[in-house]
């Protein structure tokens, strides 16, 4: 049969389907309904508070399919698309006879296809239904199919379904797979090369990939800006203007964010596509940005989980459970926000907060920081030194342990752990075991939510608030007494205000508390301002050790880059409520200027101090001065036994440079001979030597 013959065939095939469509179309369309309910398969969505994407799961059979309406995109992508595919979508019944004839004359004509004769509805019918070659029928069944399709839907359904369902290589489908995969970035705001490229892909959609043939993909583009109908579109000018921007040479991964939130929604609600968050796509960026960073310089196997918190709604704005989810060597698949761990000394601020509730201390009162026994626990210090008589303030911003037992021994672990039940937190103790002093050092079961939690409450004036879980619902203020009172409260956070920030860190206007797990498995780090909690976790997934992880070095920094880049801005910390106020230590009340358990009929745990002594040098030793190798005398070592920080060393009757409240010190002499060694201490008491120097 010849070309002039195929052409007349084909066109009066098309006229009597045509003429079939209007008499006998509703017998049909009950026989024979197009697939459309096939077509409502799109990837599953995550979504930000306010509706940004975070994460997309794939379709079934593997595609990126986000569903998509004309609202979602650039209104200039649309009127391009349709002057270049369909140029009278709006008015046909999804079949142009104007089109039909024209392609036919022009393959009579030309021997071969010039141009195709397919309307954006013919597209959809092939896109949800695709055929397998391009035989005659297969184009009378598109046909039939586009006007089913138009009978059934509106235009603006019909434009959406294409927006949706049009391939662009691979296993992209729609516009906005595309527009992610391609430039990423959604497809609301495109400028007209961009636009151009997305028009020109799904006509030839694997032969025109621009990460793998990016010269057709260029031309491709080319010839779109230089469709007349185009032109008038885009305006005069624009075609070459966008001519002369670089086509895309590479794909994108798309978003993945919130991996393990992502994942605990899908479970949640497995049957819906759209899934909305109370997170915030920006601070989860930044945090997300932070972990992966920090995690880099750690090294391996090391993981971070981070949690930031509205204190007022309770709702999560920031959280990932691993620095990265798809890092097996960090066992990133494990959500670690999720795992009791203990939790340091991230729980000794609430302990203070009890004991200026029940009036036991200010900030300025004195108390021990020694070698105590409490009935048989012996808590030492991190650092295995002790600090002697230092306030209550200064106890907690250096995180002493012997102060902060002495501070629970007073309050009783059972209230402290009743105090957490307000706020919804129930730390795990050893199995059969009941509350003890342990408990102050990290010796329970916390998570990092959980964590955060308690935190939130300081930063809302001591009420309570329970987290939400990311997903919609649950969080909201917690109907409890409070954890702590008001003035309690801002005492607490006043004093976490004052703890210098990391090395190299920015002050940014947070109350922030560090802790180290026993054996170096777990740093903690919790900040808040006025408004928003962030807790940060830093350890391996298996429990294992990382030698030198502290809370101070390892987590902190990790804290206040944290807080920098979620880009929210700082709130101030609230006012101090009535009655809240910072005295003097030689204002207060006497029962107040020093913390001693005996003053409330109870046992004290220490014994008092014994006088200051100097055990090295000792009394009449004769010392030989050493030098260095550049000739420079080298220090001689001061060390003292007994008496009460800070200590004021003499020698020969000249102070040195500062007070110290440690037993060892260093002093340069100024030469050979006799020299006189006074120490002095907070009490008053002196112990002198005197020896002489070779």
């Amino acid at each position: 049969m010849s070309l002039w013959w195929k052409s007349c065939a084909a066109l009066l095939g098309s006229a009597l389907l045509c003429v079939a469509a209007m008499f006998g179309l509703d017998a049909a369309d009950r026989a024979y309904p197009p697939p459309l309910d096939t077509a409502r398969t799109v990837s599953a969505e995550v979504l930000d508070a306010d509706g940004q994407l975070l994460r997309a799961f794939a379709t079934p059979e593997g595609r990126w399919r986000l569903q998509t309406t004309a609202a979602d995109v650039d209104p200039q992508f649309v009127r391009m698309l349709i002057a270049y595919e369909d140029q009278r979508f709006w008015e046909h019944k999804g079949v142009d006879p104007w089109a039909l004839m024209r392609a036919a004359w022009q393959f009579a004509t030309h021997g071969r296809i010039v141009s195709g004769a397919s309307t954006l509805s013919m597209q959809v019918a092939r896109l949800i239904e695709p055929r397998e070659g391009r035989s005659f029928t297969a184009k009378l069944r598109q046909l039939a199919r586009a006007i089913q399709i138009e009978r059934r839907l509106s235009k603006a359904e019909i434009l959406d379904l294409y927006l949706t369902h049009a391939p662009y290589g691979g296993n992209l489908e729609g516009i906005r797979a595309a527009s992610l995969a391609y430039f990423g970035k959604e497809p609301r705001r495109l400028s007209v090369a961009e636009a151009a490229l997305l028009v020109a892909l799904p006509q030839l959609p694997e032969k025109r990939r621009p990460d793998r043939h990016l010269k057709t993909a260029e031309t491709a583009r080319q010839r779109v800006l230089e469709r007349m109908a185009v032109s008038a579109v885009i305006g005069e000018g624009e075609a070459e203007r966008a001519a002369s921007f670089a086509v895309p040479h590479r794909r994108l991964q798309l978003p993945a964010l919130a991996a393990h939130l992502a994942e605990a929604a899908l479970r949640k609600e497995p049957k819906v596509t759209q899934h909305q968050t109370t997170l915030r796509r920006s601070i989860q960026t930044g945090l997300e940005t932070v972990a992966k960073e920090a995690a880099a310089r750690l090294g391996p196997k090391v993981s971070i989980a981070m949690v930031m918190a509205d204190a007022r709604t309770g709702e999560i704005v920031g959280e990932l459970g691993s620095a990265d989810y798809f890092d097996a060597s960090r066992s990133g698949w494990i959500d670690m926000t999720r795992i009791a761990r203990s939790p340091g000394s991230t729980l000794k601020p609430f302990i203070y907060g009890l004991a200026f509730e029940e009036g036991l201390v200010s900030q300025e009162t004195i108390i021990e920081d020694r070698p105590a026994d409490f009935f048989g626990y012996r808590p030492r210090n991190f650092d295995m030194t002790y600090q002697g008589d230092v306030s209550i303030r200064q106890a907690l911003q250096l995180s002493l342990n012997v102060p902060a037992v002495r501070l629970l021994d007073s309050v009783g672990p059972s209230r402290l752990m009743m105090r957490f039940r307000r706020a919804d937190v129930r730390p795990i103790l050893p199995q059969n075991e009941a509350p003890g002093l342990a408990i102050g050092l990290g010796g329970l079961g916390v998570n990092l939510k959980d964590l955060v939690q308690l935190y939130a409450a300081l930063a809302n004036r001591g009420k309570p608030v329970r987290l939400g879980d990311g997903i919609q619902g649950q969080a909201g203020a917690i109907e409890s007494e409070p954890l702590l009172d008001p003035v309690a409260t801002w005492q607490v956070a006043d004093i976490l205000s004052g703890v210098l920030p990391p090395a190299g860190a920015v002050q940014r206007g947070i109350a922030y508390k560090t802790g180290t797990s026993y054996g170096y498995r777990d740093a903690w780090s919790v900040g808040f301002d006025g408004r928003y909690v962030l807790g940060v976790w830093v350890g391996r997934p298996d429990n294992g050790a990382v030698p030198g992880l502290t809370g101070y070095g390892t987590a902190a920094p990790i804290l206040f880059e944290g807080f920098a880049k979620s880009g929210i801005a700082i709130t101030p910390l609230p006012r101090a409520p009535a009655g809240a106020v910072r005295i003097a230590q030689s204002q207060l009340p006497i029962s107040q200027r020093r913390f001693s358990l005996t003053s409330s009929g109870l046992v004290s745990a220490t014994v008092r101090e014994a006088a200051p002594q100097i055990v090295y040098p000792p009394e009449g030793a004769r010392v030989e001065l050493g030098v260095d190798t550049a000739g420079t005398p080298m220090p001689l070592v001061l060390k003292l036994q007994g008496g009460r920080a800070p200590f004021r060393w003499l020698a020969n009757g000249k102070p040195l440079a500062e007070t110290s409240r440690r037993r060892v010190n260093q002093w340069i002499p100024d030469g050979a001979g006799y020299s006189t060694l006074t120490v002095i201490d907070a009490a008053g008491r002196a112990a002198s030597v005197r020896v002489f120097l070779n």
